[in-house]
């Protein structure tokens, strides 16, 4: 059919596309099909979403609208965070984390375990109280946090059914502030890393493995619980504003405001601005999750094959995220490290070096994340086996199975 994915590095092998503008027409194309996947802004970078020889259902045209509730928000599945923020926070709410696009949908975020970052922050999906799933033969059923298999279907993969409405916790609106420091030296990295990811609400630091110090340090702070820091272990402020990409060169046009100037919650949490192109653009992302006990070792363990990784880049980002209890979740049972590559669209070099990248971090029980790419899935799943059998009582003919599914998933 010649369509692909955001990166343009997968043309998805399905016989048609299809555009559902209601629940009802997502329920029909749903029993109708044979194979049937979902497609929200298709950002993953793999073929997660793809359905080979079957029907994919475009749900960006799907209108579900948005309601706000006492302590919730209910959106379509379709929705990205960068649609509705605006009218949460009008109304006096927040959510309490953002990744660092905006342009991304919920239900694909939250089916491949997204996040945003902070240590005390878990990834997108633990604000989900509410999945709205159709299922194989065009059943619509909500699982909330009182059914037992609710958290094996938030992050669901797409295995289970098409999710066309979530409901998610909310907190009182906060404003953020952003500071950026330069060359944070990779020793206080190690000696204070605790400190340094507790330094804001969100901490994310830049590096291409093989600089002398770390590039750049993002401290993203609630106005209200601001610190004054003239420096950060060393890192010094930045001059002006930064892309995480600064050392390549690229200018700081689409990201969010910097240099210590508040701004609501929306427009601070996420690296990007929603009016522009996301990240450099032209990329190709990975993403491993280690737990938070072993960040300075998975780091150090990067750091010696920079050599092999750099040439690859055009950034890296570490970043801590707070544990869930959602069965294929990355950061399922605990605390976790995300170590994520910005690559150049270089995908045969890429995933050459995916293998070796792996093994230094298999000590560490490695996670990849799953809208990314990567080579292989470790089996550091306690709950895998019932996520494989929740799937096959939801799903007996295997509606929504595909390649992915069984390559990492099922073991077919």
């Amino acid at each position: 059919m010649g369509e692909s994915n955001w990166a343009g590095n997968h043309t998805y092998g399905a016989d048609a596309v299809t555009t559902p503008r209601t629940v009802d027409e997502v329920r029909a194309a749903v029993a109708a099909a044979t194979h049937v996947k979902a497609l929200g802004s298709r950002h993953c970078f793999n073929d997660i979403a793809d359905s080979p020889g079957g029907v994919l259902l475009d749900l960006r045209a799907l209108d579900t609208g948005v309601e706000i509730g006492d302590g919730t928000v209910t959106v379509g599945g379709s929705a990205r965070y960068g649609d509705f923020a605006q009218q949460l926070h009008a109304a006096g709410y927040a959510l309490p984390n953002l990744a660092s696009l905006p342009h991304i949908t919920v239900a694909g975020s939250v089916a491949t375990g997204t996040h945003g970052s902070g240590r005390r922050q878990p990834g997108l999906a633990a604000a989900v109280s509410a999945v709205e799933l159709v299922t194989a033969d065009g059943g619509l059923r909500t699982f909330t946090r009182a059914d037992a298999a609710f958290p094996g279907l938030v992050v669901g993969l797409g295995a289970a059914g098409v999710v066309t409405r979530l409901t998610l916790d909310v907190v009182p609106a906060f404003d953020v502030r952003q500071d950026v420091f330069d060359g944070l030296p990779w020793d206080a990295a190690y000696r204070h890393f605790d400190e340094i990811e507790d330094a804001g609400y969100s901490v994310s630091m830049f590096t291409n493995w093989v600089n002398d110090a770390v590039d750049q340090v993002w401290v993203k702070s609630r106005v209200d619980a601001f610190t004054e820091r003239p420096e950060l272990f060393g890192a010094v402020p930045a001059d002006g504003p930064r892309h995480p990409a600064h050392a390549a060169g690229i200018p700081a046009d689409n990201c969010t405001p910097q240099q210590g100037v508040p701004g609501p919650w929306h427009d601070r949490l996420p690296h990007f601005a929603l009016a522009f192109t996301p990240s450099v653009g032209d990329e190709l992302q990975s993403e491993y999750f280690v737990p938070y006990r072993d960040a300075v070792a998975a780091v150090r363990a990067v750091r010696e094959i920079g050599d092999l990784v750099a040439p690859l880049l055009l950034v890296s980002e570490i970043r801590a995220i707070a544990g869930d209890d959602l069965w294929l979740s990355p950061c399922h049972g605990g605390d976790r490290v995300a170590l994520h590559f910005t690559w150049q669209p270089r995908q045969p070099e890429v995933e050459a070096v995916l293998p070796v990248l792996e093994e230094r971090l298999a000590p560490f029980g490695a996670r990849p994340h799953w809208g990314k790419l990567f080579d292989a899935v470790p089996e550091h799943y306690p709950r895998l086996a019932d996520f494989r059998a929740l799937v096959a009582g939801l799903d007996p003919q295997g509606k929504f199975r595909n390649p992915f599914l069984e390559r990492h998933v099922f073991g077919g």
